[in-house]
C-alpha cells in the first residue's frame, strides 16, 4: 500500500472524530506488517485527560486485534468541519506509545489535504524510552 493511499483512509477515519473541545478532527491509519489498515480518530472529553489521540486508537485497536508488527502510519488534521488543512505530527504520548511496537525507521506520512511529508518515529522521538532502557530483573543501571 502506497503512503498517497493511507493518507486517503486516514482522511476518511478523520470524519469520525470526536472534537468538540478543541476543534481539531484527526484521523489516522496504522499498516500492519500483513497490510491491514486499523484506524483511529480522536476522541475528546470533557476531563480532557481521558482525550485520546488518532494515533493511539488505531495502535490500541490494532493491538487489541493482535497485531504487533507495523509498515507505516498515517495522519490527517485540521479544523472540524473542514477539510485537511494542516500537517498533524503525532503528539509526544502517541510517539512514546508509537515507539513501544516500531523502530526509528518506521514511516510516518504527514498530510495537509495538499502536500504529504513523510518523516520517520526516530526524527519525530530522537532517543525513545524503549524497553532497551529498561534494566531485567537482576540488573542495575549504572549512573553517569
Amino acid at each position: 500500500m502506497t503512503g498517497e493511499e493511507l493518507i486517503l483512509i486516514a482522511e476518511e477515519a478523520r470524519k469520525n472524530a470526536c472534537a468538540p473541545y478543541s476543534g481539531f478532527a484527526v484521523g489516522a491509519a496504522l499498516l500492519s506488517a500483513d497490510n491491514k489498515v486499523y484506524t483511529g480518530c480522536n476522541i475528546e472529553n470533557s476531563s480532557f485527560g481521558a482525550t485520546c489521540c488518532a494515533e493511539r486508537v488505531a495502535l490500541f485497536s490494532a493491538v487489541a486485534a493482535g497485531e504487533k508488527t507495523f509498515s507505516a502510519l498515517a495522519i490527517a488534521g485540521g479544523k472540524s468541519g473542514e477539510g485537511v488543512n494542516a500537517f498533524c505530527p503525532p503528539c509526544g504520548i502517541c510517539r512514546q506509545a508509537l515507539s513501544e511496537f516500531c523502530s526509528p525507521e518506521f514511516p510516518v506520512y504527514l498530510t495537509d489535504g495538499g502536500q504529504i511529508k513523510v518523516t520517520t518515529l526516530g526524527t519525530l522521538l530522537p532517543e525513545a524510552f524503549t524497553k532497551e532502557n529498561i534494566p531485567k530483573k537482576g540488573e542495575r543501571h549504572e549512573t553517569v
